[in-house]
């Protein structure tokens, strides 16, 4: 009968045990809400402006490979090293697949641990000890064989499992989004480097043709001297022009041999093994832009901050499950014999089954200070996520207003530089008709390189800056691509049956 009550007893525990196992702990996730004023209707760059035009239907929003809409052949092969090849998105790919086997584990939480440990023990007596009354027994040695095998379980009460692989299927998801914006961050760098490239090659060009005008105007004055028309001064001023073009040509080279370097690391080469061909580009296509709303699915770093509070979010219900009991339910059953031909048999079986309950009366606020931790994280990561949301909206108004108003920049700067050629060119023939001194001459044509050189600086701006729009959009990024909570668990849990079967044979 008292056997009858433990049986009844066990069962009772274990029938409330799977009852309770739908119960759930911790608040329900909820996205964090933004105000009317963290996020806007509209872009305050579109009002009064017919220069930007609104992506609608959204088919004609920038898609994966966005560089290529700069339409350059050599711009495409170099991004498309990116993928392979750029040692952070590589560490940021293997950051992903570290955190998916997080879930894996966590997800072995709800399954029993089983175990096995066979033993031989041996036993030596020595001949000394009594036997019986008046008897000494003879001395020796015995074996014991143990075969035992053990599992133990945790049934999942109050959702601690269930929050613990919510949460690592959050950090997997935010880790996976990290791995886009890394991706997303190489991209934009390297075209941003390599229209610093463009800009040093068409400033090349510029001081190339300035360097022969130079050269001319130094033979002109050096014959007019030799005419005694011209002074010496005026050919130290026609030297002085022509090696200052000079040493500004060295300085480019500079820059864009930097510029090359750091795109070859970008493809995961070394420096040496990478050379780009001088470059000519022209301006930058418009990029078509979203609705403001469109931006929050469409950056990667702003998924990320999702993410991280979704699973922050999960971080409470864990310090809160900690109020609550853990039933553990414990069984251990084998063999045990002296002999070994008798090991396997039904007379040497043993077993024990049970089940253990744990809770925690007095911690003196230890549980309440983890819970108000987990609350002030979670609410740490909603003010990092409403940060990030405004910082790239302001990104994105930086851009469309340096696009705009560079472009009303550069037609002006156009205009001044015609007005410039056509101020020099009258200089010159005044110079040679000996009515003006070669000090006006280089004044003139000191403001025309300048122009110039302002022009080529303007369009490398504009390209720059259509680069770091197009970042600010996402990239053509969006989240419904981000990998979703079953195909995490799906395939970290392949891959831990994967990795048990290969590893089987090598256990044994």
């Amino acid at each position: 009968m008292n056997g009858y009550l433990k049986k009844a007893g066990f069962a009772s525990l274990a029938g409330a045990g799977l009852v309770c196992l739908g119960c759930a702990v911790g608040p329900k996730y909820q996205p964090p809400v933004l105000a009317p004023t963290q996020s806007p209707v509209a872009y305050k760059e579109f009002a009064g402006n017919d220069q930007w035009k609104m992506a609608t239907p959204s088919d004609t929003l920038i898609k994966g490979r966005w560089w290529e809409i700069f339409g350059d052949p050599q711009l495409n092969k170099l991004e498309e090293m990116v993928e392979i090849s750029n040692q952070n998105v590589k560490q940021a790919e293997a950051s992903f697949r570290q955190a998916r086997a997080l879930v894996a584990a966590a997800h072995a939480n709800y399954y029993p641990t089983i175990g096995s440990s066979p033993s031989i023990t041996q036993s030596d007596t020595g001949s000394g000890g009594r036997g019986g009354v008046g008897v000494f027994a003879a001395g020796g040695t015995s074996q014991t064989f143990s075969f035992p095998f053990s599992a133990s379980w945790e049934p999942d009460f109050w959702g601690r499992v269930r929050l613990q692989v919510q949460n690592a299927v959050d950090n997997a998801q935010a880790s996976a989004a990290t791995l886009e914006n890394a991706r997303l961050s190489a991209q934009a760098l390297l075209a941003t480097d390599y229209f610093l490239i463009a800009g040093a090659d068409m400033q090349e060009a510029v001081l190339q043709d300035t360097i022969e005008a130079y050269r001319r105007n130094l033979t002109l004055t050096e014959n007019r001297f030799r005419g005694g028309v011209a002074s010496q001064s005026d050919v130290t001023l026609a030297q002085t022009q022509l090696y200052g073009a000079q040493a500004q040509s060295t300085e480019l080279r500079i820059a864009r041999a930097q510029d090359e370097h750091a795109i070859a690391v970008l493809t995961g080469q070394a420096p040496s093994m990478v050379e780009i061909p001088t470059l000519k580009v022209n301006p930058p296509p418009p990029i078509p832009t979203a609705v403001p709303s469109a931006l929050l699915e469409r950056r990667p770093d702003i998924a990320m901050n999702e993410r991280q509070v979704a699973a922050a979010n999960a971080n409470i219900g864990i310090a809160e499950v900690a109020y609550y009991p853990t039933l553990t339910l414990s069984a251990n059953a084998g063999f045990l014999s002296t002999s070994l031909q008798t090991l396997f048999t039904w007379a040497a079986r043993t077993w024990s089954a049970g089940p253990s309950i744990s809770e925690t009366l007095f911690d003196f606020g230890r549980r309440g200070a983890q819970v108000e931790s987990a609350r002030a994280g979670y609410d740490s990561t909603v003010a990092a996520y409403r940060q990030t949301v405004l910082t790239a909206f302001q990104e994105v108004e930086d851009d469309l207003a340096s696009l705009r108003y560079i472009a009303e920049e550069s037609e002006q700067q156009a205009a001044a530089v015609a007005a410039a050629r056509k101020s020099l060119d009258l200089e010159l023939d005044r110079y040679k008709a000996g009515t003006d001194s070669y000090l006006s001459v280089i004044t003139t044509q000191t403001i025309y390189l300048g122009d110039e050189q302002t022009a080529v600086a303007l369009l490398q701006r504009r390209l720059t800056a259509a680069v770091d729009l197009v970042k600010a959009l996402g990239g053509g990024w969006d989240a419904s691509t981000l990998p979703g909570g079953d195909a995490i668990r799906s395939h970290a849990l392949a891959s831990a049956v994967t990795t048990t079967i290969v590893a089987q044979p090598a256990s044994r």
